[in-house]
């Protein structure tokens, strides 16, 4: 037997929020749910049968709680969510947006943007390893760094360890002028910069001077075991496979690790493999590690990053090769 729902919001923005303001979001839900949509003046009105109306509501109410924590929901957001809970599998997306993840530093308090942040998040609370791999302005670095001094601020690690490859260099910094962290420095700087976000900077320098903070280009991991630490591996598309393989078995006891980075912006020689290419399909089904893809979606950056990002993809998958040449 038909049922009608009408479902009623703040106001007529905060309706649009939930679909993205696209009439082509609310089709797709209208197909899936097999159901019928209409929204005007802050209220959407939903006719179909009993299961389809439930599942509706179901969607909605899962939007409208992420929106409430500050997510900014994207189109791909919408997507994903109607098709779990057109296929009753919304019980991980339940929970994933009902569970709230702060991450308090004292200085200042990080909140995911996007539901592919809060995921990764989740992801880095519950797995010993995980991979973050997606496009610049995902946040995928930023937050790893989030939760690595959220750690060490609640004494759940003893040091923090951040690593980067220095391909420009190749191995060779022993060439280059001055002592050890200015040879590094230019490769490093965007991981300095991060912390200097998170804590003052007097005192990521009084911590580097202690050894709590670690930052080194990976050269410097081997032989090596690390433990009670929370250690970040940036960039790792200019890892080899053999590189890779030599940072995760750094793993110590209490540890925990993140690799980061964007497989569509590889340094590496034109023949040489790509750690991060490769890990996905060896050890995907490894308990333990998880991996996070990032969308372009997931950009929090100015509006045209994500246009910029897109294109460039448009024309990789057009010309079928690989990013970063």
């Amino acid at each position: 037997m038909p049922k009608t729902k009408t479902l009623h919001f703040d106001t007529p923005r905060a309706l649009d929020q939930l679909y993205c303001g696209r009439d082509d979001n609310l089709r797709l839900a209208e197909e899936l749910l097999g159901v019928t949509l209409v929204t005007r003046d802050g209220w959407l009105r939903v006719e179909g049968d009993e299961p389809g109306v439930s599942k509706a509501e179901r969607l909605f109410s899962l939007l409208q709680d992420s929106r409430k924590q500050g997510i900014l929901l994207r189109s791909n957001d919408f997507v994903r969510l109607v098709r779990g809970v057109a296929r009753d599998e919304e019980a991980d997306f339940e929970a994933m947006v009902r569970d709230p993840v702060v991450v308090d530093l004292h200085r200042k308090t990080i909140v995911p943007k996007t539901l592919g942040q809060k995921q990764y998040l989740q992801d880095i609370k519950r797995s010993e390893i995980v991979f973050g791999i997606g496009p610049a302005g995902t946040g995928k670095t930023y937050l790893a760094m989030a939760m690595a001094v959220s750690a060490l601020l609640r004494d759940q690690v003893k040091k923090v360890i951040l690593s980067r490859p220095a391909v420009e260099a190749g191995e060779a910094l022993g060439f280059l002028p001055g002592d050890l962290r200015e040879k590094i420095l230019p490769y490093l700087r965007p991981v300095y910069d991060a912390l200097y976000d998170m804590i003052p900077r007097e005192d990521v320098a009084r911590m580097i001077d202690k050894g709590v903070i670690e930052i080194a280009p990976l050269a410097y991991m081997r032989g090596r075991t690390l433990s009670d630490a929370f250690i970040i591996l940036d960039e790792a598309q200019n890892t080899t496979p053999e590189q890779m393989l030599m940072f995760l078995t750094r793993l110590g006891d209490n540890s925990r690790m993140v690799i980061t980075g964007d497989i569509t912006q590889i340094d590496l020689p034109r023949k040489q493999n790509s750690g991060l290419v490769q890990a996905p399909n060896i050890l995907k089904n490894v308990e333990g590690i998880r991996f996070h893809n990032f969308s372009p979606s997931d950009v929090v950056r100015h509006p045209l990053v994500l246009r910029i990002i897109e294109a460039y993809e448009r024309d990789r998958e057009n010309k079928g090769g690989r990013g970063g040449e």
